[in-house]
C-alpha cells in the first residue's frame, strides 16, 4: 500500500462519491438538521483547501481546510474509507491541515464532530486539539462535539 496525499479539486466523481459515503455515515449518527455537511461545490470555493488521500490511485479519504475570519481555520469534511482504517490516514491528513494552516498563519484550527464519533475523537485528540465549548456559529447541542487548537503558541 502506497497511500499519497494531495490538495485536490472535490469536483471529482470519485470524491463526489467518497463524500456522499461520509453523508451516510453521519446521517446514522446525528439527526439530519444537526449534520453540517459541505456539497463539493461548497468545498470547492476558494476558502476551502481539499485534501485526498490515495492508494494506488483510488481516493480513500478526506478532508478539508475552511478558512474563516480572524486567523481560524476549521478542519471539514474528515472521512476515511472503512477499508483504510486504522493505518492514521486521518492524522497524515489532519497533519496536512495544520501545515497548511501555519504556512498561511492562520492562529487557531477548530471543528465540529458528532457525539457517537469515538474514532475521530481520537484522531484529533492525537494531533494536539483539546475538547471546547461551541466554536464559529454552532449551536450547543448534545450531537454536537468541539475542538480546537491553538496554532501560534
Amino acid at each position: 500500500m502506497t497511500v499519497t496525499i494531495a490538495a485536490e479539486t472535490p469536483l471529482q466523481d470519485e470524491v463526489r462519491t467518497l463524500v456522499a459515503e461520509l453523508n451516510a455515515v453521519l446521517l446514522e449518527l446525528t439527526p439530519p438538521e444537526h449534520c453540517h455537511h459541505l456539497t463539493v461545490e461548497q468545498m470547492a470555493d476558494d476558502t476551502t483547501t481539499v485534501f485526498i488521500a490515495r492508494d494506488g490511485g483510488s481516493a480513500i479519504a478526506c478532508g478539508a481546510l475552511k478558512r474563516h475570519g480572524d486567523g481560524i481555520g476549521e478542519v471539514k469534511r474528515m472521512y476515511t474509507r472503512p477499508s483504510h482504517r486504522g493505518q492514521k490516514i486521518g492524522e497524515q491528513i489532519v497533519a496536512r491541515i495544520e501545515a497548511l494552516a501555519r504556512s498561511e498563519g492562520l492562529k487557531r484550527l477548530v471543528l465540529e464532530t458528532g457525539d457517537q464519533h469515538y474514532a475521530a475523537w481520537k484522531v484529533y485528540e492525537r494531533s494536539g486539539f483539546t475538547r471546547c465549548g461551541p466554536v464559529l456559529d454552532y449551536a450547543d447541542v448534545k450531537w454536537s462535539v468541539f475542538y480546537d487548537k491553538r496554532l501560534d503558541t
